[in-house]
Order: C-alpha cells, then sequence, then structure tokens
C-alpha cells in the first residue's frame, strides 16, 4: 500500500479543499484522504488500482489532481505497488528523465517533443511560444494571413473604426454644445480606412510575423492541413504540393468565421459580414443589419455614427441572452442616436436588384444600400478531418475539449474560438498557453467561472459572472441591487448619466457573484469586478473598500453600499 501526495489544481479557499476532500472519500478504492489548501495538496492511500483519470472524474469539473510533488511508502505486508503507485511512478520517470540534471542516466538526451499547431492567431500563438520556451520542436501550420481574426478582422479594425466614429459623434453632439460649439464633420472614409489598416498591418508584424521569424523553435509552413491519423498531418501547401507533418502533439487552434443563416435569396446577394463591412473604404447611404449581439451592436452604431441611416433587424430584442436591462438601455441609446431597432422581427427573403437590397421581413418590407449579417460565429473544423483523428465535436461542430484543453483525442488538444468554450480572444490566449504547459507534460488547467466581457457601444456593455437569471437557474437564491448612474458622481459631471450598474449577489451570504454594467467605459471597470468575485468578496467587502473619486469605477461600490444604504442621503464621496 502506498500513501501519495498530489497536487491539486483549481482550488481558491479552504471551502474548495472540503468540497475536493469529500469527492475523493466517495471512490471506494480510496481508504484514507486529507486535502490541504494553504498547500494545495491531496494526501491519499489506495487499496485497489486506480488511475488519475478515474480520481479526476470523481472531482467537481473544476479542480483536478495532477503528478505527486511527493511520494511516501508505507511498509505493509503487500510488497507489490499499487495500481494508482504504477501509474504516478510511471508520471515520475517520465519527468525525471525530461530533467537536465539527469541526463547523466542516457548516454544521449531525448528526442525533442514534437508540436503541430494549427492556426496563427491568439490561441495559436500563444501556444506555440509557450510550447517552443518549454523546449518544444514546433510546426505552426496557416492557411491565410498570419495572425488570424483578431488582429487582421475582428478586434483591431473593429475598435479602431469604432473610436472614429465616436470622435464624429462628439464632434457633431455633446452634452456641452451650449458652451462648446458643434459642427457636422466631414468623413473621409477612405483616409481613416487607410489609418486602420495601417495599424492592423504594423501590429501583425510587431506581435506576429517578426516574433515568428525570430523564433528558431517554431518552423511556419503555409498551407491547408488535414488529418490522416492521430499523430500525422497533410498539408495541402500554399505554392504547390503536399507535406506530411508527423507529431507527438497537436493544437489546433483555427478560430471560427462568421455564420450565415439560411435566408431564402440571401447567398446570391452581394450581402457583408463584419469582414466586408471593415474593410469597407464607403460608408453607405442606408445600412441593415441583421442580429441582435456584440458585433452587430457595435457595428451598427459605428456605420451610424459615420453617416448610415441603420435598421437593425432582431429576432427577439438585443441582447436578448444577458439580463433585459442590458438590451433596453442599449435600445434606448440607439434609438436616441436614430438608429433604427426593429424588435421581433426576421427576414423571410432577400433579393439584391438595381443595386439596393430588398428585405421581406415580418413587419413589412426594408430597402438598403448594404446588408450586414451579424448572426454569429461557426468554428472552423470541417476541413480537418477529425474523424481521423478521433476528435469530437459537438452539435455546434465545436471541438469538445476538457478543463486541461485535450480532446477526446489523447494527444491532441484545441484551443480558441474552433472550440466550445466563449468565443474571446484573451480566453483563446489564455487556453493556449495553458495546452501547451499540458503537452509538454504540466498540469495546468483554465479556469473560467469568471470571465469578463464587453461591447464596445456607447455606452459600452460590460459583464461578469451571473445574471439573476443563470444563477436562478443554477439553483442559487439572489439578492440583487441596480444602481443608476444619476447616483455616481463621474456620470454627473459628464453630463452623461444613461445607463447602470447591477450587482448580484448570493442571498445569505452576501458574496458577490455577478456584475452587468452598461455605462461608458464600462470595459474599465468590470475587472474590478471580477477581482472581487474571484476573491469571494461580498457586497460590504465592496463598499469598504476605498475607490478613487472621480471615476466611473466608484459606481461598483457605491452599488454595494446601496444594499444597506439609501446613497441619495450620502455625501459626495462618504465612506
Amino acid at each position: 500500500m502506498n500513501e501519495l501526495i498530489l497536487n491539486v489544481t483549481g482550488m481558491t479557499c479552504a471551502d474548495c479543499a472540503n468540497h475536493v476532500e469529500k469527492a475523493l472519500q466517495s471512490v471506494p478504492e480510496l481508504i484514507g484522504v486529507t486535502v490541504s489548501y494553504p498547500k494545495k495538496e491531496a494526501r491519499v492511500r489506495s487499496a485497489q488500482p486506480l488511475t488519475l483519470e478515474q480520481l479526476n472524474a470523481a472531482l467537481p469539473r473544476n479542480y483536478r489532481l495532477a503528478e505527486p510533488v511527493e511520494r511516501e511508502a508505507i511498509a505493509t505486508s503487500d510488497t507489490k505497488p499499487s495500481g494508482i503507485g504504477k501509474v504516478l511512478g510511471s508520471l515520475g520517470g517520465l519527468l525525471k528523465s525530461r530533467s537536465p540534471s539527469n541526463t547523466a542516466d542516457s548516454a544521449e538526451a531525448p528526442a525533442r517533443l514534437r508540436i503541430a499547431v494549427i492556426g496563427s492567431g491568439g490561441g495559436a500563438m500563444a501556444g506555440a511560444l509557450k510550447a517552443a520556451e518549454l523546449g518544444a520542436q514546433v510546426t505552426l501550420i496557416e492557411r491565410g494571413t498570419i495572425g488570424g481574426t483578431c488582429v487582421n478582422v475582428g478586434c483591431v479594425p473593429s475598435k479602431i473604426m469604432i473610436r472614429g466614429a465616436h470622435v464624429a459623434h462628439v464632434r457633431r453632439t455633446s452634452p456641452f454644445d451650449d458652451g462648446i460649439a458643434a459642427g457636422e464633420p466631414a468623413v473621409d472614409r477612405t483616409r481613416l480606412f487607410a489609418q486602420q489598416q495601417a495599424r492592423v498591418d504594423e501590429l501583425r508584424h510587431a506581435k506576429y510575423e517578426a516574433i515568428l521569424d525570430g523564433n528558431p523553435n517554431i518552423e511556419l509552413v503555409r498551407g491547408e492541413a488535414r488529418f490522416r491519423d492521430g499523430h500525422t498531418l497533410l498539408v495541402q501547401l500554399e505554392d504547390g504540393g503536399e507535406r506530411e507533418v508527423a507529431f507527438d502533439r497537436c493544437l489546433i487552434a483555427t478560430g471560427a468565421s462568421a455564420a450565415v443563416p439560411p435566408i431564402p435569396g440571401l447567398k446570391d446577394t452581394p450581402y457583408w459580414t463584419s469582414t466586408e463591412a471593415l474593410a469597407s473604404d464607403t460608408i453607405p447611404k442606408r445600412l441593415a443589419v441583421i442580429g441582435s449581439s456584440v458585433v452587430a451592436v457595435e457595428l451598427a452604431q459605428a456605420f451610424a455614427r459615420l453617416g448610415s441611416h441603420v435598421s437593425i433587424l432582431a429576432r427577439s430584442a438585443l441582447f436578448f441572452h444577458e439580463d433585459p436591462a442590458i438590451g433596453e438601455a442599449v435600445t434606448a441609446a440607439f434609438r436616441a442616436e436614430g438608429i433604427d431597432v426593429l424588435e421581433q422581427t426576421q427576414a423571410s427573403e432577400v433579393a439584391y436588384q438595381d443595386e439596393e437590397f430588398v428585405l421581406a421581413t415580418t413587419h413589412g418590407e426594408l430597402r438598403a444600400d448594404r446588408l450586414l449579417i451579424a448572426t454569429g460565429r461557426s468554428p472552423n473544423t470541417r476541413s480537418l478531418d477529425l474523424e481521423n483523428a478521433g476528435v469530437t465535436l459537438d452539435e455546434r461542430g465545436a471541438i469538445v475539449v476538457d478543463r486541461t484543453l485535450r480532446t477526446s483525442a489523447a494527444d491532441i488538444y484545441a484551443a480558441g474560438d474552433c472550440t466550445s468554450q466563449p468565443q474571446f480572444v484573451y480566453v483563446a490566449a489564455a487556453a493556449g498557453t495553458r495546452a501547451a504547459i499540458n503537452m509538454t507534460g504540466g498540469a495546468a488547467a483554465l479556469d473560467l467561472n469568471t470571465v469578463p466581457a464587453v461591447v464596445f457601444t456607447d455606452p459600452q456593455v460590460a459583464t461578469v459572472g451571473y445574471s439573476e437569471a443563470e444563477a436562478h437557474h443554477d439553483g442559487i437564491e439572489t439578492d440583487s441591487r441596480t444602481l443608476t448612474l444619476d447616483n455616481v458622481p463621474r456620470a454627473l459631471v459628464n453630463f452623461d448619466t444613461h445607463g447602470f450598474i447591477k450587482l448580484v449577489a448570493e442571498a445569505g451570504s452576501g458574496r458577490l457573484i455577478g456584475v452587468q454594467a452598461v455605462t461608458p467605459e464600462a470595459g474599465e471597470l468590470i475587472q474590478t469586478a471580477a477581482l472581487a468575485i474571484r476573491a469571494r468578496m461580498t457586497v460590504q467587502d465592496l463598499a469598504d473598500q476605498l475607490f478613487p473619486y472621480l471615476t466611473m469605477v466608484e459606481g461598483l461600490k457605491l452599488a454595494a453600499q446601496t444594499f444597506t444604504k439609501d446613497v441619495k442621503q450620502l455625501s459626495c464621496c462618504a465612506g
């Protein structure tokens, strides 16, 4: 019989240790379990053969046991190692053979681990760089433009366009027009686009191309990859021919593409996705947008502020998956700017005639010069022949991964928008890094319990953690408060009080579990909320913190104070 000490990842408090200990005690083969939160360790004794996979299967999904940091043999009459001892002993042997201090044990150093990475966006680059840093020889395969979606046709160009549109809007109208004369801006989209593209090219070169060129442990192969089997890729090369790439481990990070709904007639028209919209050097007089979430609303407002008359067709309402107050606030702001938000409206047919789009909708005919389709994104997995490698997809065609980013195939991992995880570039990069650690023998998990999200409209939308509806769905009773911005000094001095901050707390304990904000610069305050949730702070803890005055993030403190006080009766910066 062996007593073994294992690493435990995912614990954030003493209660976590209790959860892990209780879960392991349910495994019949274990006759002794002790879990320490300060040491991040589990001490277990096994009477029957077990594997790490069996132990991890007994744990809640956010915890994981990893290789032992120590192994203590306890003398018994049974001199044969237990099953778990065999598994962990093998792991220890592998780790020892990779250690530079043990190279004398072998006549020659072991061959370098070969890792293939498919894609070159945020998740792929993070994974490739980390794997190379950890000593692997990396082959990175890209079929298109280096850098993926974010830098080329997503986050970077869209935020540049949105910022330019904001400047145009402020020059046209602001709360200070009585004292600062406003005027109609002359918008030259051709020059704006040239400035936008120059910054995109600059960042792509600095953050992707130059880094790849300067890393001798990463080979760039240009072409389209598909799996022949679980350890071999076939790459159709960009300049002709085919190359076989054998690997020990593989990271799939192929991203996603715009999803196009099956509306009759649509495929025969020159519609835009976000890619074409961001690459346009003209501003259409009339723009119709089909969609109601992030990409749809961000680009709709940007084009409206640059001079388009915009109509948004929302099948339900804006942000219908979020707290209803979010959609209501953004809809009101859009309508105040002259954007037509058509709720409960779908297009049943689309035609393009005489250089004009004609949309038949549930509320009559709509005509536009351009049509933007922004109804979500689909994972880029169809051309990979994943069935040859035994990689499982979900109903959307996304790759299913566990918390270590491993797919259903033992040596194949995935990260980013091609998986079933949230489609944010920072999630992709974090996943790519952790996948690389795990592919090279580590044990890193991706914790997605506290993921902040930002929509760059004006006002911005930012969320983290539970909404009330989500908490109730998971059986959590809540106590919530909503603070309107006319109670936030920063908003008052800005003469812009449209929006709110909502805190969702666990009833009884008062622990903060969610925040929703619709405010100017909401993206700058949401990370404070994320850290508070991560630290398991109560709303009283938040209310007692010092916040700088005058800032929008002070609204979090004021919202927390509403749980026990009427903030309208407080002085400006009451503690």
